[in-house]
């Protein structure tokens, strides 16, 4: 147990996850109080005790690995209170440094705890600082190591190459969510209900969908539609009568024809069918993503996926048939069982496949997810040896011409690692890219998803979102469009 005492409440999110980064797993609780003697505060019974006093910038941590040792490490800095983001980096310098000389590890990402840490180098390239002066403010301001820093320059400058390209200032996007799937993976924590149950309530539901969609067709209109990116869910667990619905509606009602990238994330190899494909392709699909996760049948059936590594080799042979020309497929490492031969063992049979697209996720056991509840009895699955599998999927990238070109983080991921987005030149996902950076407005249409509004000025962003529950959806759509409408009549002209 690792006990975290603050004073300032505020502080928590940039706290906690950086204790997280060190000690894995271990269980944690915050109070929040106010320190009357610090010096003289009793040691209570858990493992760990670290206490933050903000008011001085103070740290004090015991470290109670048996009955007959305490450590205890002060520092003050004082100067800085007045700069509360510099307050915030020095302070977690100052944790970082006691933690990485009581358990000897160095965290790759050092401070950094975000979920885009690429964004930093991203605006800093932006704005004309030199590779140099981001690369000093990495290692200084966030101790971040070598190979994250040149990670997160190289993706910095080709997400500004890209985004060179296009007029995303005068831009927006459309993600459309379709939340159903086959069955819900055991790592899943996405709004997502099975088909087999909701089969009847799909015709609804894009009755619903449809609402959302007309009303966005009107919205900011001195601004051109850039990528729309259907996702889910599996947005192929639907028919592909139902899929030509919708694909036609938005064809229909939507300004495609300042569209750059058309995505439809398929997913699940068992979704995928010939007649679905040849809707997309002819309703103006032009990306789309198979995602086998894994290629071993043992670690797909243990995490519900029900399907086997042959679907894939299926789906992917199918789709290339029916002239998708841009294919994205993602794999997960750190998965329950998984160990350096299995990782090897997907990779080359997704060499035979040869994607356009490679998206690498290191497992993050999500609050939301099966896995979390079943996390003590699996605790001896899950893999010590993620970083490795991941370096695997980082020289097989290299060595197969995919070059990255976005990352982002989550909360509880498996070693602290990050999810990279590879694609080979030419094959970029867009909207991967403008999500991440926060570069313009994304439209969230369907249950669960949200509007991500970006300002003209002032880096500021609002969000509005949408019920989650499919039912709650399809009675409440006037409400949640209503709600967006009364936003934009207050705010449209200033993003």
């Amino acid at each position: 147990m690792i006990e975290i005492r603050l004073e300032d409440a505020s502080f928590e999110q940039d706290i906690r996850p950086l204790v997280r980064a060190f000690f894995g797993r271990e269980e944690m609780k915050v109070l929040i109080y106010d320190f009357e003697e610090p010096d003289k505060a009793e040691v209570p019974p858990s493992d760990y005790i670290l206490a933050v006093h903000n008011s001085e910038m103070t740290i004090d941590m015991w470290f109670k690995d048996d009955v007959k040792r305490t450590v205890r490490k002060k520092y003050e800095y004082k100067e800085l209170e007045e700069d509360r983001r510099l307050y915030k980096n020095e302070l977690k310098k100052v944790l970082y440094n006691i933690l990485k000389e009581y358990t000897g590890n160095e965290l790759p990402w050092g401070t950094l705890t975000g979920i885009r840490p690429t964004k930093i180098a991203c605006d800093y390239i932006e704005a004309g600082k030199n590779e140099e002066e981001v690369r000093n403010f990495y290692h200084e301001q966030y101790l971040c190591g070598e190979e994250k820093t040149e990670l997160s320059i190289e993706i910095a400058k080709k997400e500004n190459e890209l985004l060179q390209k296009l007029d995303y200032k005068n831009g927006y996007s459309i993600y459309i969510g379709i939340p159903f799937c086959p069955t819900t993976c055991l790592y899943c924590s996405f709004t997502s209900y099975p088909i087999g149950g909701y089969k009847k309530k799909v015709g609804e539901y894009l009755q619903a969908l449809f609402k959302e969609i007309d009303f966005a067709s009107t919205i900011l209109p001195h601004k051109k539609l850039t990528t729309v990116y259907i996702g889910g869910g599996t947005p192929t667990s639907i028919s592909a009568e139902e899929l030509e619905l919708l694909l036609d509606y938005i064809n229909m009602k939507l300004p495609m024809a300042s569209v750059k990238e058309f995505t439809v994330e398929a997913g699940r190899p068992d979704s995928i069918t010939r007649d679905k494909l040849k809707v997309m392709k002819r309703l103006g699909v032009k990306r789309m993503s198979i995602n086998p996760q894994t290629m071993s049948d043992k670690t797909l059936k243990f995490i519900g996926r029900m399907h086997d590594s042959e679907s894939v080799r299926r789906a992917f042979t199918m789709a290339r048939e029916e002239g998708m020309e841009d294919i994205n497929m993602d794999l997960i490492v750190g998965l329950p069982g998984e160990t350096v031969k299995d990782t090897e063992y997907t990779l080359s049979e997704i060499k035979k496949l040869d994607p356009d697209d490679l998206t690498v996720h290191a497992l993050a056991i999500k609050r939301a997810a099966a896995l979390k509840l079943k996390l003590n009895e699996l605790t001896d699955m899950i893999p010590t040896d993620t970083a490795l599998q991941q370096q695997l999927t980082y020289e097989f990238a290299r060595d197969n011409g995919y070059e990255p070109y976005y990352l982002y983080r989550q909360k509880n991921i498996a070693d602290n690692l990050e999810n990279v987005g590879y694609a080979r030149p030419g094959k970029e996902g867009l909207y991967n890219i403008l999500i991440m950076e926060e570069k313009h407005p994304i439209i969230g249409l369907g249950a669960g998803s949200s509007c991500k509004f970006v300002f003209r000025e002032g880096n500021r962003i609002e969000r509005t979102e949408n019920v989650k529950f499919v039912m709650d959806y399809i009675e409440r759509i006037d409400e949640m469009i209503e709600r967006k409408t009364k936003f934009l009549e207050e705010f449209g002209e200033m993003l």
